[in-house]
């Protein structure tokens, strides 16, 4: 089958091509727009990663340029218009899991970094200033962490958490057996939110929760928490966010993802000025710490990507279902 791969990246083409099984893979690092759909002309597939555009109008490119299938690189799938693509006969399929343990570790490590003010200790000490005054964090050990999103990922954090010696709360619409066979209890948002000293986010983004952290969740928030993200950035509204560092009302923020993060992760803009006066104004504060959508990237979690996905292809090329399909139904 050949394949059109966007935002392609070295490690990409490495791991893809060590899995390849024959496919005829054409990688471009170019992401998928409605300016690039051309690119796909010949392919039966595209596959994609988070910051590929696949709305309705890119959608209806590739339907007339002959695309039947679309694999995406991510567990993730809200870039993608299912309606559109189920309306033209399109087969999308996904990559369900990879490594929850590089997101959960880094999750902890943003959690650890910034509660300690290592980065700021770093700094100071490359221009020999060795002074502790701002460096000061709490223990970790006996703080309530409430964690939103219970799946692989979510799981793993418990585990980590529990390691702490932390009392773990946590919050999902589909709550699970491992979860409660920890002792960990279930709770409502306005609860997990107005007793939690740090939260963490582990959900897909989907319509019930996109901006699950806003200004109306932030009011509740009564223990000034530390708020991690890296799973969407569109889970947390950012000009609430904003608001709350300002005031105090959120203690400290660390995201791997941020919503308008198309225009800016993945790209080298260290010559540039970035446009994004949010963005810039987030990158004011002290107690806020952002990487560039890197949680997932382990070689084991980047070799699991590229085995999935290629196994995605060979059952879609022998007309089989691989069971990562993604329709408009889908629930997790």
């Amino acid at each position: 089958m050949k394949v059109a791969v966007f935002s392609a990246r070295p490690w990409d083409e490495t791991s893809l091509e060590a899995a390849n099984t024959g496919h005829d893979l054409e990688f471009f690092e170019a992401r998928l727009d409605r300016r690039t759909t051309s690119l796909a002309e010949g392919a039966e597939a595209v596959c994609l990663f988070v910051n590929d555009v696949a709305d309705a109008e890119v959608i209806e490119r590739l339907c007339d340029l002959g695309i039947r299938f679309i694999a995406l690189r991510s567990a993730g799938f809200n870039h993608v218009d299912l309606a559109a693509a189920g309306a033209c006969g399109m087969t999308v399929v996904r990559v369900p899991a990879y490594s929850p343990y590089a997101v959960a570790e880094h999750t902890v490590g943003l959690m650890l970094a910034l509660n300690r003010r290592i980065p700021r200790a770093h700094s100071r000490v490359r221009e020999g200033d060795f002074r502790l005054n701002g460096l000061m964090g709490v223990d970790m050990h006996g703080k309530r962490a409430g964690i939103i999103g219970t799946g692989k990922i979510g799981q793993v954090v418990a585990r980590i958490f529990h390691g702490f010696g932390m009392d773990v709360v946590a919050y999902d619409p589909y709550p699970n057996d491992v979860i409660r066979d920890m002792g960990i209890p279930y709770v409502d948002l306005p609860t997990l939110f107005a007793t939690s000293g740090a939260i963490t986010l582990h959900c897909p983004l989907t319509p019930e929760t996109y901006h699950i952290i806003d200004g109306e969740a932030i009011a509740q928030m009564e223990q000034r928490p530390m708020v991690v993200n890296t799973s969407r950035g569109a889970l947390i509204d950012t000009a609430a966010a904003i608001e709350g560092l300002k005031s105090g009302r959120l203690g400290a923020l660390a995201i791997d993802v941020y919503e308008e993060e198309g225009d800016l992760f993945f790209e080298d803009l260290s010559d540039t000025v970035i446009q994004d006066d949010v963005f810039a104004r987030l990158q004011t504060f002290p107690n806020v710490l952002v990487t560039g959508h890197q949680a997932f990237f382990t070689r084991e979690a980047v070799d699991q990507i590229a085995a999935t996905t290629i196994a995605n292809l060979d059952a879609l090329a022998r007309g089989e279902s691989p069971g990562t399909e993604v329709t408009t139904d889908f629930h997790g």
